[in-house]
């Protein structure tokens, strides 16, 4: 008889995240000062903002772009077009589960997809780049558990399957997901990962985090020079960015090295609500209506940096990720308030944007990583713990893993569904779910970092919920062997 596995994530004692989610309180209920609930900002009000509903820009639905989105699966929820959504990988501990892989346990993959994608007919809601291609590639489980080397995998895969739909190829990754971890930028593997992309024609958006403007440093891998990393602004309920002002949730480095490079809209952002998901159950009173959820964070922020991105993309398809940094940077709205103003930060302007595409930019020329340093430097010091036994030092989930081997080869790290030679999942796209397009799943034959190999993957915490129509049958998910409900590195808002 099998005993069930206790995947727990811990750091100094208390429970924490290896990969924390840099929206923590994405999808949470929104409080203002005053104890009474934030007001909703709408979809339509964000594309107002950022000026995506006038001029040129107004034209512009980012067909014939492929946006990845790493993060905690998307689900079949009412407002986002099966015919637009691709499954790649499931690389979560819940791939091991048929009726959890792919599907959004936690209730965040869904709520980015929302802001990119989404075009709900019930409340008007529509994504500010409506006509995209979104690859989900889930990593996350109901509480967001995942490693580093799962975030690492999932890159990997992004890069070597970005031309597998020509009429829509990846051109943009979005990353609302960061480490705790910080090594030295010049060998750290997860900055290394990312840079891999950025070369190959990715355009990476990162969120900075949740930490708050005192944090000193950005997430990993935002706090990389050479992507495009995000931050958050407050509209305060209008349309103009006059009195915007930078969120104070929003992680800031120190002087200019590894700093935020944009800010958007990523206050009480309504988007997809997935109901009976973990954040859905915890936060009710952050439902607006039936189908839509508010929340707060950089990830909101991050998704709306990444569907601008691809209207930009759409307009000057042959333009490359420095470019698009380039015009999103420069032709951002300046702040004049508050700290914004004093860091002399911009607000995303797509129209801005697009004035400044007849202009070339530098190339970057700042370092890069080697990618050899240390996976434990990039996990940072909360870790995923399995009965007992952390998972640390340079392993994946699934076995060995030597960066220095794995940077330096000139080997596509994916073979099928084997990566580095690991089972994760099934060799082509034959899997099927609600989705246009999916994946194939696969067992995972690795042994567990703790375990054996006759125990394998099968965990009755993972197989034990059911997706039941467009609702979690369980309808909560605090009764399981699941031990975090929260984020360590940030705030529920």
């Amino acid at each position: 008889m099998k005993t069930a596995k206790r995947l727990r994530v811990v750091v100094a004692g208390a429970v924490a995240v290896p990969v924390v989610l840099a929206g923590s309180g994405v999808a949470t209920a929104d409080v203002a000062s005053a104890g009474t609930a934030a007001s909703a900002t709408t979809l339509a009000q964000v594309r107002s903002s950022i000026g995506a509903d006038t001029g040129a820009a107004a034209t512009l639905t980012g067909k014939g772009v492929g946006v990845a989105l790493i993060d905690t699966g998307v689900a079949s929820v009412p407002g986002l077009p099966a015919a637009q959504i691709v499954n790649g990988p499931d690389l979560s501990f819940e791939s091991q589960a048929a009726n959890l892989r792919y599907l959004d346990s936690y209730g965040h993959g869904t709520h980015m997809a929302g802001i990119i994608v989404g075009n709900d007919t019930a409340s008007g809601s529509k994504g500010i780049a409506p006509d995209v291609k979104l690859t989900s590639v889930k990593i996350g489980t109901a509480t967001g558990a995942v490693d580093v080397s799962q975030m690492i995998a999932a890159i990997d895969w992004v890069i070597q399957h970005r031309f597998d739909d020509p009429a829509a190829p990846i051109r943009v990754l979005n990353l609302s997901y960061g480490s705790g971890g910080a090594t030295q930028s010049w060998t750290d593997p997860l900055q290394f990962a990312v840079q891999k992309a950025w070369k190959a024609g990715i355009v990476v958006v990162a969120a900075a985090g949740n930490n708050g403007n005192a944090a000193g440093a950005l997430t990993n891998p935002a706090m990389d020079d050479s992507i495009l990393s995000v931050g958050a602004t407050a509209t305060n309920g209008t349309a103009t960015t006059a009195d915007d002002t930078l969120a104070t949730f929003t992680n800031l480095a120190i002087g200019t090295a590894g700093q935020v490079d944009l800010l958007a809209p990523g206050t009480s952002i309504a988007s997809l609500r997935d109901p009976g998901s973990n954040v859905d159950n915890l936060y009710p009173d952050a439902r607006v209506g039936t189908t839509l959820f508010k929340g707060s964070g950089t990830s909101q922020a991050t998704a709306v940096v990444s569907a601008a991105a691809a209207l930009l993309l759409q307009a000057k398809p042959a333009a490359t990720p420095d470019q698009i940094k380039d015009w999103l940077v420069k032709g951002g709205s300046a702040l004049p308030l508050g700290t914004a103003k004093t860091l002399g930060l911009s607000a995303l302007n797509v129209n801005g944007a697009l004035a400044r595409t007849g202009t070339t930019p530098a190339p970057y020329t700042g370092s890069l990583s080697t990618g050899s340093g240390s996976l434990q430097g990039s996990r940072g010091t909360a870790s995923l713990t399995l009965d007992g036994v952390r998972l640390t030092g340079e392993r994946t989930i699934w076995g060995s893993f030597q960066t220095s081997l794995w940077a330096k080869s000139t080997t596509p790290s994916w073979s099928g569904g084997l990566w580095l030679g690991y089972r994760l999942a099934g060799d082509d796209w034959t899997g099927t779910s609600w989705a246009s397009k999916t994946w194939a799943a696969g067992t995972w034959t690795a042994a567990p970092w703790a375990g054996s190999a006759t125990t394998g993957w099968s965990d009755p915490a993972w197989s034990g919920r059911t997706w039941s129509g467009r609702t979690w049958s369980a309808g909560t998910w605090s009764g399981r062997t699941w031990s975090s409900d929260g984020w360590s590195g940030g705030t529920w808002s």
